[in-house]
């Protein structure tokens, strides 16, 4: 199978190297350049800074340039992963677009966009609707603490009838991207505020759970706390739920043991990044934690991409339970690969691929 030829932007950073790590010898998409302003000039290897993970056999020794949405195209550029800041994506994604070449966006630019896919393939994937017509795609995935909480929501909204959704989260450092917060901000100290965090957990989780408008009939309202603590990796969220129905622990249980959605696809073999159980329940009392559980999910290419939950309780209205997500995986480089190999698999990319 001759493999879509890629590019990564913005390769040099934390989820630009996630993206590196992900597309590496990928059976669908062969990356053939990685960009990066700062680094251009310099091979990933030497940019490599996830200390824990080697850097990409197929990729580390690829030196990062500074090509335009033209460049690109020249080079047979076919798909690109944006790892860019929201301030240099919105432009540069519009040209790529433009330019024939279909986009898969982490950054936040284009998300709230009509038209723009706000995509979580296990959620709704019916969003990506019908391949467009003399256009590249242009397909985002939403804000980390967003796609952590989505997942589990999504199998529990027939069964709960939702009308609040009061959410905590604890936010791991890596979500800054690099180098990120400042050591002496962190170090025995938490922050209570990331700006505008809160905002897009609100919308975007409307968007891609198809919340009415707030203060129409069928609308929820979502109350986020969002904070910034000394972890590394891993999205903590405490999540209680006032639901419109009375349930029991055990049918919240059953929904999150039977979400499967995506069951044809990863069969066929289309969807390697899709893990084999998306909610993962774990019975222990003190758990998920993010040493423990942030590289949930199976095959090996879908580890970090199941989203584990745990601290079930149903009082009266009110679910309650504690989510963990991979930020750069689930929250950030898998959520877009998975969303290409979807888009692969629905048809958005076309005969030439």
């Amino acid at each position: 199978m001759t493999r879509i030829p890629c590019a990564i932007l913005g390769a040099g950073g934390w989820i630009g190297q996630h993206f590196a790590r992900l597309l590496d010898s990928h059976p669908f998409f062969e990356v053939q350049v990685l960009t990066g302003d700062r680094n251009a000039g310099r091979t990933l290897g030497a940019l490599w800074q996830l200390a824990e993970l080697p850097p990409p056999r197929e990729l580390e020794d690829l030196r990062l340039v500074r090509a335009t949405a033209r460049e690109l195209a020249d080079r047979g550029v076919r798909v690109v992963f944006s790892a860019l800041p929201t301030e240099e994506a919105g432009p540069m994604e519009t040209l790529l677009a433009r330019s024939g070449i279909a986009v898969f966006s982490n950054a936040s630019a284009h998300r709230m966009d009509r038209g723009v896919p706000l995509l979580v393939p296990e959620v709704n994937g019916a969003a990506l609707g019908r391949p467009p017509r003399g256009r590249a795609p242009l397909v985002t995935n939403p804000n980390c603490s967003t796609a952590g909480l989505v997942v589990p929501l999504a199998p529990l909204q027939k069964l709960l009838a939702p009308r609040e959704v009061h959410v905590s989260t604890y936010q791991a450092l890596s979500g800054a991207g690099y180098p990120g917060v400042p050591s002496l901000a962190v170090t025995d100290n938490l922050l209570p505020f990331i700006p505008q965090e809160e905002e897009k957990m609100a919308a975007e989780s409307a968007k891609i759970l198809g919340w009415p408008a707030r203060g129409r009939r069928g609308s929820v309202d979502l109350l986020a706390h969002c904070l910034r603590v000394p972890v590394r990796e891993g999205h903590l969220e405490t999540v209680t739920v006032r639901a419109g129905r009375r349930v029991s622990a055990a049918e919240v249980l059953e929904s999150w043991k039977g979400f499967d959605p995506l069951t044809e696809g990863r069969s066929q073999g289309e969807l390697p990044t899709a893990p084999r159980v998306p909610v993962l329940f774990r019975s222990e009392p003190d758990r998920p934690q993010p040493l423990r559980d942030r590289w949930a999910g199976e095959p090996e290419r879908a580890r970090g991409m199941a989203v584990t939950v745990g601290r079930l309780r149903v009082d009266g209205p009110f679910v309650r339970f504690v989510l963990l997500a991979h930020n750069a995986v689930r929250g950030g480089a898998g959520g877009s690969v998975l969303n290409a190999e979807y888009a692969r698999w629905r048809g958005w990319l076309d005969a030439r691929d």
